[in-house]
């Protein structure tokens, strides 16, 4: 996926000093950027298998597992990128923006 490679190469750089912070930002940066990593998850996944072999819950878990394990993966990574640090609260925050964004791109989660 294309979008893992972003997020990899956005990881192996020192953080954004830029950027404007707030209390929390880097939560919410986390928490926005892996939903839309669960949502192409859920694409990618709901693509993969077929309707008659898997369940719309299980696509949207083996979504947010992927992404959950990608973000706990890149925080590893960028333990070894200078002035980075790994952060368990980040990769809560990659779970549940990665749970949010696999429930809300599921296009008929509100027609069930």
């Amino acid at each position: 996926m294309m979008y893992c490679i972003i997020i990899f190469v956005q990881s192996s750089f020192s953080s954004l000093e830029t950027l404007p912070s707030f209390a929390f930002s880097d939560k919410l940066m986390h928490l926005v950027g892996y939903a839309l990593l669960g949502a192409l998850a859920v694409r990618a996944f709901k693509r993969e298998f077929r309707p008659e072999h898997t369940s719309k819950v299980r696509v949207i878990t083996y979504a947010i597992i992927f992404s959950t394990l990608y973000g706990a993966s890149d925080e590893i990574h960028q333990s070894f990128v200078a002035e980075r640090t790994a952060d368990i609260m980040d990769v809560a925050a990659d779970c549940l923006g990665s749970s949010l964004g696999a429930w809300i791109f599921w296009k008929d989660l509100f027609f069930d």
